[in-house]
C-alpha cells in the first residue's frame, strides 16, 4: 500500500474526530448498482463494435456478436481482472481476415479453439507474464499498422466500392474510389465519421453532457436515421433467423492445411494474450480495485475463445476502448463486464431487427475512425522518449506492406538488435593527468566493443604510465585478449598498466582461466537509495531495531570509505547551500541533488514554509540567520513537491476546522502557511469534492514562489541578494516521476532541469572566509 498524501483508508466513524482526516483520500466504493450501470453503458459500446470488426476481419456478423456475448460473460466469470471488458479486437481482424480467405470460416473457428487451450496452458502453468516479454514499441506499432490496413479497406466501402486485397492496392485505388463513387453510402459513411469525431468534443450543457452517451452508438444511430430518411438502398446489416441457424461450428483442417493452421493457432494465442495482458495492465491505473492477475486473466481469455470458437465467434481478447468506457461508468467488480454480454444477447435475441436496419457503410465508416485512433500519437511520443520509435515507424510500415505476421517478425527482430547494442554497449572514457593517462571502460565489455575500446588503447603513447580501471559487469575472451595484447605491447615498449577492476575481477581471474560463468551483480547495495522495506529488512522488527540494523549496515558497508573525508569536515563546514524542504519521508534533499555531507545546510517542517520576518517560528528565522551570515552560504533554495500533504490540508481547508488539541500547532502552523497563497476554492473548483493532484500540483509550486519572496523580508537575505552575493532558487521534486523541476523566472513557471550545466551565483572566484561554525 502506498502511504502518499492520498494515504490509506479511515475508518468513517473516525472522521469526525479527527480534524485533518481529509489528508487521506477514500477508494471510490463499488456497488452492485454501479455495476449494473456500468454495464448498460458497455453494452452500447459494445454492439456497434462488435459487429463493425465482424465486418472488417470477413466473418459472419453473428461471430461479432458471439464473441462479445461469450467474451463479457466467460472472460469476466473466470479471468483475473476485475473491470477488463473482453470481445472481438481490432487488432486481430488482419490475422482473421486472412485465415478466413485461406482456409475458411470453420477452420478458422477451430483455430480460435486451439488459440484458447494455448492461452488456458500458458495460464495454467503460470508463465502469462512470458507473454510480455515482447516490446510495447512492437505491439503498438502492430496495432497501429491493422489500425491503417483497416482505414484504408473500410474507407473503399464508405466510398461505395469494395476493398482491394491488400494495403498497397488500397492506398492505389483511393483516388478513382474517391473521384467516381457520390452514392448514398458516402454520406452515411461521412456523417458516421464526422459523428464519432465531434461528439466528444460537444460543450455541456448545463448537466446533460454529451460525452456520456457513448458517440459509436451515437454516430450508428444518426447514419441509420440518415439512410432511412434518405430512402437509399444500401446494404445493410442481415443477420440469421435463429441462433439455430447461425450456428456455424469448428471443423477440423485438412492435412496439406495442419502446418499453417499451427503458425495460425500460436498467431493468435499471442496476439490476443499480449494485447489482453497489456490491456489489463493499462486499466489497472484507471482504479483503486483489485489488482489483476495476469496467470488467472490468460486461463478466462483461453476458456472465452474456446467457447467462441466452438459457438462460430470471432477470437477474443481484451479490448481497451471497452474497458475505459467501464470504469469510467463506475464499474469495479467483474459484474458489469458479465451483465454487458448478457444484456447483447438479450438486445440481438429480442432486436434482432432494429439491427439489420444499420446500413454497412455506417459501420465501415465507424471501422475507419477506429482504424485511424489506434496510430496513437501518444505511444509515438513515449516511444520517441524512449528512443524507440525507429522499431514503432518499422512495425507499422512492416504490417501495412507485408502483413501482421511479417511485420511483426520484422519488430521483434529489430527490437532484439537494438537490445543487444544497448546491452553489449561499451563506454570508453579518457584522461590525462601530468604524465599519466587515466582511461576507465563501463558495461559490458564484449567482442563488439573490442574495436571502440583498442582504438582508444592504441591511441596512448607509447611509454608512458596508464592507469586502467576496468567497471565491467562481463568481458568475453575477445575483449580480454585485446586488452592483454595490448597490455603486453604497450611495457615492453617502457610503459607501465596499472589495471584496477571496480566491479568484478574478470582480468585477473580470465588471466588465471578461471573466469565467471555469467555477468555478475555489483558488489555492495546496488539500490543504497531505497527504503528498508525493498532492501529485505525485516518489517515486523521495531523502529529502534531497523535503526541499528541501518547503522550496522552503513558501518559495514560506508563508514570506511567516508572516515577521511569526515575527518576533514569535523573541523568546520563550509555548505554551498540553506536548503529549506518539507519534512515528507520521501523527499531526500541529498539523493535529489547528489550532494553529499557538508554541501547541504538543511531546514525541514511541514509544507516547506518561511513565515515572513518576525511573524513566525524563531527556529527557522534562526536557521536562515546562522546560514546567511554565520556560513556565508552563496544559495538559498525552497523545494517543494508533488502529493504534498500539507498543500492538499490547505486545499481541503483543515486548517480552517473547529480547534483540536492533539493538531493545535498544526493548524495553527497551516494557517500560517496559507496566508498569502492561491483561494483553495479557485483551484478546487467547485465540482471536485476532493483536491485533484493537479490543484496540489499548482498549489505547491505556488507555494515555492511564496516562501522565496517571504525569504526577502530577512534584512540579511535581502541585503546579500542586492549584492549579488546570494542567489535565491525555486525547486520542484515531482514524486511519481522521481524529477526534480526549477523555477524559470523569466518564464514564471517550473521547467525541467536543463541538460547543460547551469553557472553559480560567483562570476570571478571569490576567496571563502577563513572561518565558519561547526556547529
Amino acid at each position: 500500500m502506498r502511504h502518499d498524501a492520498q494515504g490509506p483508508v479511515l475508518d468513517p466513524q473516525e472522521t469526525t474526530a479527527r480534524p485533518l482526516s481529509r489528508l487521506r483520500s477514500i477508494p471510490l466504493p463499488s456497488s452492485p448498482m454501479s455495476d449494473v450501470a456500468a454495464s448498460l453503458v458497455v453494452f452500447l459500446v459494445a454492439v456497434p463494435l462488435s459487429l463493425g470488426i465482424a465486418v472488417a476481419s470477413g466473418a459472419p456478423l453473428v461471430a461479432g456478436i458471439i464473441a462479445a456475448v461469450v467474451g463479457g460473460i466467460v472472460a469476466g466469470a473466470v479471468g483475473g481482472s476485475a473491470v477488463q471488458v473482453s470481445g472481438p479486437a481490432a487488432g486481430l481482424t488482419i490475422i482473421v481476415a486472412d485465415l478466413v480467405y485461406t482456409y475458411g470460416w470453420r477452420v478458422t473457428c477451430f483455430i480460435t479453439v486451439m488459440a484458447g487451450v494455448v492461452q488456458l496452458a500458458l495460464g495454467a502453468f503460470r508463465i502469462a507474464r512470458a507473454a510480455l516479454a515482447v516490446s510495447p514499441a512492437v505491439i503498438h506499432g502492430m496495432l497501429a499498422g491493422v489500425g491503417l490496413t483497416i482505414a484504408l479497406a473500410q474507407l473503399h466501402v464508405v466510398l461505395g466500392g469494395a476493398p482491394q486485397s491488400s494495403a498497397i492496392d488500397n492506398i492505389a485505388e483511393l483516388p478513382g474510389q474517391i473521384a467516381n463513387n457520390h452514392t448514398g453510402a458516402v454520406a452515411v459513411g461521412v456523417l458516421t465519421i464526422a459523428t464519432m469525431f465531434l461528439w466528444g468534443r460537444l460543450p455541456a450543457i448545463g448537466r446533460l453532457r454529451p460525452s456520456r452517451v457513448p458517440a459509436a452508438l451515437v454516430a450508428v444511430v444518426a447514419a441509420t436515421a440518415f439512410a432511412a430518411w434518405g430512402g437509399w438502398n444500401l446494404e445493410r446489416v442481415t443477420l440469421p433467423d435463429s441462433l439455430a441457424d447461425a450456428w456455424a461450428g469448428p471443423i477440423l483442417p485438412q492435412a496439406d492445411q495442419v502446418h499453417g493452421v499451427v503458425i495460425a493457432v500460436a498467431a493468435v494465442a499471442m496476439v490476443a494474450s499480449v494485447e489482453s495482458l497489456l490491456c489489463a495492465i493499462a486499466v489497472d491505473r484507471m482504479h483503486d480495485g483489485r489488482r489483476v492477475r495476469l496467470d488467472r486473466e490468460l486461463v478466462g481469455q483461453g476458456a472465452a475463445n474456446i467457447g467462441s470458437g466452438a459457438l462460430g465467434g470471432l477470437p477474443v481478447a481484451g479490448v481497451i476502448v471497452r474497458s475505459t468506457a467501464n470504469v469510467q461508468a463506475g464499474g469495479r467488480t467483474p459484474l458489469s463486464t458479465i451483465l454487458h454480454g448478457v444484456w447483447i444477447l438479450l438486445f440481438v435475441a429480442l432486436f434482432a431487427g432494429m439491427v439489420e436496419l444499420i446500413p454497412m457503410a455506417a459501420l465501415a465508416g465507424l471501422l475507419v475512425f477506429i482504424g485511424v485512433q489506434m496510430v496513437n500519437l501518444a505511444h509515438v511520443r513515449d516511444l520517441r522518449r524512449h528512443h524507440e520509435s525507429s522499431i514503432y515507424l518499422m512495425t507499422l510500415v512492416a504490417v501495412v506492406v507485408l502483413g501482421l505476421l511479417e511485420g511483426v517478425i520484422i519488430g521483434f527482430a529489430l527490437a532484439l538488435v537494438l537490445s543487444l547494442h544497448r546491452l553489449t554497449r561499451v563506454a570508453v572514457h579518457t584522461e590525462r593527468r601530468g604524465d599519466r593517462h587515466h582511461v576507465v571502460v563501463q558495461g559490458s565489455l564484449t567482442f563488439l566493443g573490442v574495436p571502440r575500446v583498442t582504438h582508444v588503447l592504441r591511441n596512448i603513447p607509447p611509454g608512458t604510465s596508464v592507469d586502467l580501471d576496468l567497471h565491467v559487469d562481463f568481458m568475453d575472451h575477445a575483449a580480454f585478449e585485446s586488452i592483454h595484447a595490448w597490455r603486453v605491447d604497450h611495457e615492453r615498449t617502457g610503459g607501465s598498466v596499472d589495471i584496477d577492476e571496480v566491479h568484478e575481477n574478470w582480468y585477473e581471474r580470465r588471466s588465471r582461466h578461471v573466469p565467471p560463468s555469467g555477468k555478475t551483480s555489483p558488489d555492495g547495495l546496488a539500490r543504497w537509495w531505497a527504503p528498508w522495506g525493498l532492501r529485505g529488512y525485516d518489517h515486523a522488527d521495531t523502529a529502534s531495531g531497523l535503526l541499528i540494523t541501518g547503522a550496522r549496515e552503513y558501518h559495514a558497508s560506508t563508514a570506511g570509505r567516508m572516515r577521511s573525508l569526515m575527518s576533514r569536515l569535523a573541523l568546520a563546514q563550509h555548505p554551498r547551500a540553506l536548503f529549506i524542504a518539507c519534512a515528507d519521508s520521501r523527499v531526500v534533499p541529498n539523493l535529489i541533488t547528489a550532494s553529499g555531507p557538508g554541501d547541504l545546510f538543511t531546514l525541514r517542517n511541514i509544507g516547506n514554509l518561511v513565515p515572513p520576518n518576525g511573524r513566525g517560528d524563531d527556529s527557522v528565522g534562526a536557521a536562515i540567520e546562522y546560514a546567511v551570515t554565520v556560513l556565508e552560504v552563496p544559495s538559498i533554495v525552497v523545494c517543494g513537491h508533488s502529493h504534498c500533504g500539507a498543500m492538499k490540508a490547505v486545499l481541503d481547508g483543515a486548517h480552517e476546522d473547529p480547534p483540536d488539541p492533539r493538531m493545535d500547532h498544526l493548524q495553527r502552523w497551516l494557517s500560517s502557511g496559507a496566508s498569502g497563497l492561491p483561494r483553495s476554492t479557485a483551484l478546487l473548483g467547485e465540482s471536485m469534492p476532493t483536491p485533484s493532484p493537479a490543484a496540489v500540483r499548482i498549489l505547491s509550486q505556488a507555494n515555492v514562489v511564496r516562501q522565496l519572496e517571504n525569504l526577502l523580508t530577512y534584512p540579511a537575505v535581502r541585503q546579500r541578494v542586492q549584492e549579488g552575493r546570494l542567489e535565491l532558487t525555486g525547486l520542484y521534486y515531482d514524486l511519481e516521476t522521481a524529477e526534480v523541476h526549477v523555477l524559470d523566472e523569466r518564464l514564471g513557471e517550473f521547467v525541467p532541469v536543463p541538460q547543460e550545466r547551469i553557472p553559480g551565483p560567483r562570476t570571478e572566484a571569490e576567496p571563502r572566509p577563513g572561518e565558519r561554525s561547526p556547529a
